[in-house]
């Protein structure tokens, strides 16, 4: 009675790379709010920007900010 099951799961890995790098970062309008009043008080502090929003980095909310109120003169 011997089992002779063998599972080969040695090859299981997923690749998930996100593709769009470049795409504009959606944010709700709570997110957009909080990111706007946030930078109202400590200004370009990004990181602390993103403390406040989970799930959310220094970076996203960056981009976010610089693609929606850039100064371009």
């Amino acid at each position: 009675m011997a089992d002779s099951d063998r599972s080969s799961s040695d090859d299981l890995s997923v690749d998930s790379r996100d593709t769009s790098q470049d795409s504009k970062p959606e944010f709700s309008e709570d997110e957009e709010t909080l990111i706007t009043r946030m930078y109202n008080l400590v200004g370009e502090r990004w990181t602390l920007i993103a403390g406040r929003i989970p799930g959310r980095t220094a970076e996203e909310i960056e981009k976010y900010w610089t693609s929606r109120y850039s100064t371009s003169q």
